[in-house]
């Protein structure tokens, strides 16, 4: 188990329910600080309902969850505000604002919380789409026009816009094709080792959880399954873990990984 002292993220019996359907039952997981720690599971399993939960999104329906020792959901307006500009938040699609430009869209929370002018805001805005790869001139072009995997950048320039200590990712490499989904775990890595990220990841994408992760968490009974090593995950018995590691998928991954021929 995680050390207390080195937990950004605590979740401790959680449970989530929609009606008569339950989706989490009695859910524990720790996240430590600096780690990319990525979330699996089979459909219907919650994992972005367990994202949206941590950020705020969500009330679950019992249990608790910290971070940076703060449950969001008993803080005041401003404590929360405050805990909130500490993460970034990538959406599965995006969620990019269609009437605003790629430029506008990264500005726009630094005009929010930091009481930046919309020159201030926009200068920063051009940082943080460098920083992601972006070509200088794709700040000027609305979302509609963007391919993917630049939707995709664009999406993690205004997640990075804050500077934020924690990174929530919901398929980032979703819809990209293999070379555009690699450069963007590249991207990943590099972030997270030029600014002490720390990465919360849900993903299906094998290729991604062997290039990023430190650790593997795999939802599975309404619960977290197992949280360790990738190699240790892979070795659980569990019949959706064997199938989903060692499945001709998993196996390409695995040895691409390793650097091995197929």
């Amino acid at each position: 188990m995680t050390s207390a002292d080195t937990s950004v993220i605590r979740v401790r019996s959680l449970c989530n329910s929609f009606g008569s359907n339950s989706v989490h039952n009695d859910l524990d997981l720790d996240v430590t600080h600096g780690e990319i720690l990525g979330v699996v599971g089979g459909s219907g399993t919650g994992k972005s309902v367990l994202l949206r939960s941590i950020v705020g999104l969500l009330r679950p329906t019992s249990g608790e969850v910290q971070v940076f020792g703060k449950n969001l959901l008993t803080l005041n307006n401003n404590d929360r505000a405050a805990v909130e500009r500490r993460f970034g938040v990538l959406f599965q699609q995006g969620a990019l604002f269609s009437s605003l430009t790629v430029l506008e869209n990264v500005a726009l929370p630094l005009m929010e919380h930091t009481g930046l002018n919309r020159s201030q805001a926009s200068q920063i805005a051009r940082v943080k789409l460098a920083l992601t790869g972006l070509p200088a001139n794709a700040g000027h072009l609305y979302p509609s026009k963007l391919s993917g995997g630049m939707i995709k950048r664009a999406a993690l320039a205004r997640a990075l816009a804050l500077d934020p200590e924690i990174l929530f990712l919901d398929e980032p490499t979703a819809g990209l094709d293999p070379i555009g989904a690699a450069a963007f775990d590249q991207l990943l890595l590099t972030l997270r080792d030029a600014f002490k990220l720390t990465v919360f990841l849900v993903t299906h994408d094998l290729d991604t959880l062997y290039a990023t992760c430190d650790r593997v968490a795999v939802l599975s009974q309404k619960k977290v399954l197992i949280v360790d090593t990738l190699e240790n995950v892979a070795a659980d018995p569990d019949p959706w873990v064997q199938s989903y590691f060692h499945g001709p998928r998993g196996r390409a991954a695995a040895t691409s990984a390793n650097g091995l021929s197929p």
